[in-house]
């Protein structure tokens, strides 16, 4: 039977899993260093309600999303989320630990007074759209993106 997934915001002793659980959203994905990684995920904290969140089963860090919580203008100065870098480790998909980390983040934009969350995905898998919409999530913006890197290359393709 799995084990519930325990879910919190990651902490620097978490970094060097959580790096290497980022290796399933793109094995070629330069990885920073330890350091970096530390200042980077400080710098995150430092906007209200923003967290990398993971998912723990047993001590093991096997999901994870980023939610960044973006002051605004407008909206009577109501904030509104951005959630990027979903993740659950390839062996440990198929149980719902995509979901649970997602509706988390969900959750804790809510609570930070969000009027919306967002995300983008570059994936056209038909199971990948079906997880998003699952969760709650409406495929009804059209994106537009300017690139310094180039994008993920899905497995498959």
């Amino acid at each position: 039977m799995d084990q519930p997934l325990v879910i919190r915001p990651a902490l620097p002793a978490d970094l060097p899993q959580l790096l290497s659980l980022y290796r399933h959203l793109d094995p070629s994905d330069e990885t920073p260093s330890l350091d970096l990684a530390a200042q980077r995920l400080a710098e995150l904290q430092t906007y209200r309600g923003s967290a990398v969140l993971i998912g723990l089963s047993g001590s093991a860090v096997v999901a994870s999303c980023t939610l960044v919580v973006i002051p605004n203008l407008t909206r009577a100065g109501r904030p509104y989320g951005l959630i990027e870098n979903v993740v659950t480790d390839a062996a440990f998909r198929g149980r719902g630990y995509g979901k649970q980390i997602l509706l988390a983040a969900v959750s804790a934009a809510w609570q930070a007074d969000c009027y919306k969350v967002m995300l983008m995905t570059g994936s056209k898998k038909p199971s990948t759209l079906a997880f998003y919409a699952s969760a709650g999530f409406e495929q009804n913006k059209t994106g537009f993106q300017i690139r310094r890197l180039p994008p993920r290359v899905e497995a498959g393709d």
